[in-house]
């Protein structure tokens, strides 16, 4: 299986005007989507191999990315 990045406009392409509104005008949105971006790379790090993890590790990564995306999902649906 392809390694794969999960970048927010991937994640949520049917709010691409709302993504772009909340991160320009909420601070704690953009923290969130940073926040979100950075776990998305360093997991995509870790299966590449370029970082070093446990599978435990990961999977707690995987699941503080999945949070963060229902979080953000949860502060899109509302701006919509």
């Amino acid at each position: 299986m392809p390694l794969e990045h999960h970048p927010l406009n991937r994640e949520f392409p049917q709010h691409h005007d709302a993504l772009r509104k909340l991160m320009q005008g909420d601070a704690r949105f953009a923290s969130l989507a940073a926040e979100y971006e950075a776990l998305d790379k360093r997991i995509y790090e870790i299966e590449d191999g370029r970082s070093a993890a446990d599978d435990l590790t990961l999977q707690g990564l995987k699941l503080q990315r999945v949070g963060l995306k229902d979080e953000i999902a949860g502060l899109l649906h509302g701006a919509t």
